[in-house]
């Protein structure tokens, strides 16, 4: 079966981008999702931090 797989991918031209793609929008994602916990407002972590404990 991956013999199949791994035989059927090397014949299309151009798929070698499709990893590099995905690299590159796994890694910004996580770079951009540091970056907003950091820049997050103290005041605001302190009231997602209380969330689950209020009653209204």
């Amino acid at each position: 079966m991956l013999k199949y797989i791994k035989g059927h991918l090397t014949s299309i031209d151009g798929i070698e981008i499709y990893p590099i793609i995905s690299l590159i929008i796994f890694f910004a994602f996580f770079v951009g999702l540091i970056w907003y916990i950091i820049k997050l407002d103290k005041n605001k972590i302190k009231e997602l931090e209380n969330m689950p404990l209020n009653e209204d």
